[in-house]
């Protein structure tokens, strides 16, 4: 029996990224990889489900969909009902995204967001991120696509290693042929305040939202490596994700802040 592997991204349907995932994972044996993807692209678009307006599929190719203005997570909660129906995927894999997904941008990450998704309905899941050199705009997604095929193997072999609600967020080192894996904890992203406001022919006022570059730091008192040092050092990331997001320890003292 093959082993199903769904497959999406926050790209769109056409990223040179999503295009060499599935190549890669069509290279294991005994797969079957269902490709269910945005028509346009939904980066930072989190973990969103579109509810004012009907979705449609339209057939790519065999066992490839778009999804006509759909996210991320729509592409899984509509493939599980409309495409897989009683049965579940073995796996889903979301990406390759175009550039990083560390520390609190998984919050934004429409690929993160698919494997949150596929985590909810208890489906083992993944997401890949390929950190770029921008000057490189097409990106070598060589190393993102030997790692990904190494632990969808791992995974065929033993389990999923992550209980219930998590997943796997894989970011691989910019412009690298071969890297050592480290296990890393989601680090801390500094954020700044970016817009930039034009005019029309009009002079109507409009913005465009800014990118700011990547700055992160280690969390204090946290052992090991977060995600950003391990990408800064050369290896690849591979961070486990959980979406229980109670403060726990700030239990009590809002407690005591009640009374």
């Amino acid at each position: 029996m093959n082993y199903k592997i769904l497959v999406t991204n926050d790209d769109g349907y056409d990223a040179k990224g999503l295009r060499e995932l599935v190549s890669a994972l069509k290279e294991l044996p005994d797969v079957q990889v269902t490709v269910v993807a945005p028509a346009n692209e939904k980066s930072a678009c989190g973990h969103s489900l579109t509810l004012t307006r009907p979705l449609k599929f339209v057939s790519v190719d065999d066992d490839f969909y778009k999804l006509e203005d759909g996210t991320p997570t729509d592409c899984v909660y509509l493939s599980l009902s409309a495409i897989y129906n009683d049965e579940k995927p073995d796996l889903l894999v979301s990406g390759i995204n175009r550039g990083s997904n560390m520390g609190e941008d998984i919050t934004y990450s429409g690929t993160c967001a698919g494997a949150m998704e596929g985590v909810l309905h208890d489906i083992p899941s993944i997401a890949i991120s390929q950190v770029m050199d921008f000057t490189n705009p097409s990106g070598d997604f060589t190393l993102a696509k030997e790692t990904i095929k190494k632990i969808v193997t791992k995974i065929r072999e033993g389990k999923f290693p992550l209980p219930p609600r998590q997943f796997l967020n894989i970011n691989i080192p910019s412009e690298k042929q071969e890297a050592e894996i480290k296990v890393t904890y989601a680090g801390y992203r500094f954020y700044a305040n970016d817009s930039h406001m034009h005019r029309n022919p009009r002079g109507e006022e409009y913005y465009w939202l800014g990118l700011h570059p990547l700055a992160f730091a280690p969390r204090e008192g946290k052992k090991g490596l977060s995600d950003h040092e391990a990408i800064e050092a050369g290896f690849i990331s591979i961070s486990p994700i959980m979406l229980d997001m109670s403060a726990y320890e700030s239990m009590s003292g809002l407690n005591e802040w009640i009374e």
